[in-house]
């Protein structure tokens, strides 16, 4: 909630007298406000800090490590923190342009780009967040085993305490450590739906939103895949640029479990038959 306490602290942090606010759309986590000043406008993200500690400091780690890859747009971070339990994220406001001509190109070199971008190990810096969930990243040598145990392992471990059984965990694992490429990490986006870039004043894409890690660039591809909302283009563009391994389009489940298993622990039972299926297709 932006109380008048909190608004008076942030005009203290940015310099800036707000002189108008407005309520944006934010999902189920954030309250999301367009904060107006005489000469500039804002975006602040607010939680309540004790049930979601420390999500802006790591969505802040994660923004900073996209900009850092000189790839796509994203918004800038002003300041974050905490006034009593509630913390707050700044955002340069970024002006919703046209869909340029050659947007879905532009996004599938972008993306190939983003993607080569590497580090030695699987894994993030810091833990953060997957929606309102923890994400963790501690750092692994193979995408198998970064997979499995820090994607995979916590999500089972959720659902199954939400009361939902699967069987052959541990065969299903065997199966798709078999099938999974030995490529080098890629830093990715994390939870690259289409309600988490926007289209800039430019008519170019822009991020928002990461769950950011160094892990299997396909696991970008197949949450796109997901719930669809992205041009065919930019695949095709992306390949060429930055050609997938042999036979990605089979392993497109693979990775997709993990945001079901998400939307499962999140929103409920509707997403379980999909997870079945996966687990009966590669056990």
């Amino acid at each position: 909630m932006l109380s008048q306490n909190l608004i008076h602290h942030l005009e203290n942090l940015l310099s800036k007298k707000i002189i108008n606010t407005m309520p944006l759309s934010g999902g189920d986590i954030n309250d999301v406000y367009l904060l107006i000043s005489n000469a500039e406008k804002f975006v602040v993200k607010l939680n309540s800090a004790s049930r979601y500690p420390g999500m802006f400091n790591a969505e802040t780690n994660g923004l900073k490590e996209l900009k850092k890859s000189r790839t796509f747009a994203v918004p800038e971070v002003l300041q974050f923190g905490e006034y009593n339990d509630t913390a707050f994220l700044i955002l340069q406001y970024i002006e919703t342009g046209r869909q340029a001509k050659n947007f879905w190109q532009v996004f599938g070199r972008q993306l190939a780009d983003l993607h080569k971008k590497s580090e030695s190990y699987f894994g993030f810096k810091n833990d953060n967040y997957i929606g309102s969930l923890p994400q963790y990243n501690t750092h692994y040598a193979t995408a198998s085993e970064f997979y499995i145990t820090q994607r995979l392992h916590p999500q089972f471990k959720i659902a199954i305490q939400k009361g939902f059984s699967f069987k052959n965990l541990d065969d299903f694992y065997a199966s798709i450590e078999t099938k999974i490429p030995d490529e080098v990490s890629s830093l990715i986006h994390g939870d690259l739906w289409n309600g988490n870039f926007m289209i800039g004043q430019d008519g170019v894409p822009c991020l928002i939103d990461p769950a950011v890690a160094f892990a299997p660039r396909e696991m970008d591809i197949a949450m796109m895949k997901l719930f669809g909302g992205f041009d065919q283009e930019l695949f095709k563009v992306y390949n060429e640029a930055f050609p997938l391994v042999e036979n990605w389009e089979e392993r497109i489940a693979i990775w997709q479990l993990y945001y079901l298993l998400v939307h499962l622990n999140l929103f409920g039972s509707s997403y379980l038959s999909q997870v079945h299926s996966i687990l009966k297709r590669y056990s």
